[in-house]
């Protein structure tokens, strides 16, 4: 029996089209307002921690990484 040459021996696999990867990820004004503010929350907890501030800066460091950040990727 002859041995299948390379090209007949590959399956077509179908190419995905561009816009269909592309829609997964749409920023809306929305979730740019929430990382935003995600991104001034860690900024502001960043500068409270070097000014000392043991109690605010570790809430609005969590509320950016945590809360905020996560939120404005999935909504």
């Amino acid at each position: 029996m002859p041995r299948p040459t390379p090209a007949q021996s590959r399956t077509a696999v179908p190419a995905t089209s561009t816009a269909e990867s592309e829609s997964s990820l749409r920023f809306t004004p929305l979730n740019l307002s929430v990382l935003a503010g995600g991104l001034a929350a860690i900024l502001a907890g960043f500068l409270m921690l070097g000014g000392g501030s043991t109690v605010a800066a570790p809430l609005l460091l969590m509320l950016g990484f945590a809360v905020l950040v996560p939120l404005g990727i999935i909504l």
